[in-house]
């Protein structure tokens, strides 16, 4: 089970309720939920279940998701394959969100907010 801070934020089931809300938003294609659930698995030890929902978050365009998978191939807890998977798979997320309009938003926007 999910470590929680307090007993009221458990489940009837004991299971932590913000697992149970990142497991949710994530089968429904939130991409931090599922980075979430793949940080918990490794915080728990779990490190295949960690590795599988990088995966999918990577796939999705989660930069920290491909940084995690890099750092578990670098100690030997992802293979050569999954890491190219998951570069491969970032890659193609962020070519689909690249378009001449929005680069054009962007440049605009960064020039129009003001520094600090």
């Amino acid at each position: 089970p999910w470590k929680c801070v307090s007993s009221r934020a458990r489940s009837s089931t004991g299971q932590c309720k913000g697992a149970e809300f990142f497991a949710k938003a994530a089968i429904q294609g939130h991409v931090v939920s599922r980075w979430n659930l793949g940080f918990l698995e490794g915080k728990k030890g779990n490190y295949d279940r960690a590795l599988r929902h990088c995966l999918i978050s990577a796939k999705m365009g989660e930069n920290r998701s491909l940084e995690v998978i890099e750092k578990m191939f670098m100690r030997g807890l992802a293979t050569k394959e999954q890491y190219a998977e998951a570069l491969k798979g970032f890659q193609g997320a962020v070519e689909e969100t690249k378009s001449h309009d929005r680069s054009v938003w962007l440049s605009n926007y960064c020039e129009a907010r003001p520094t600090t």
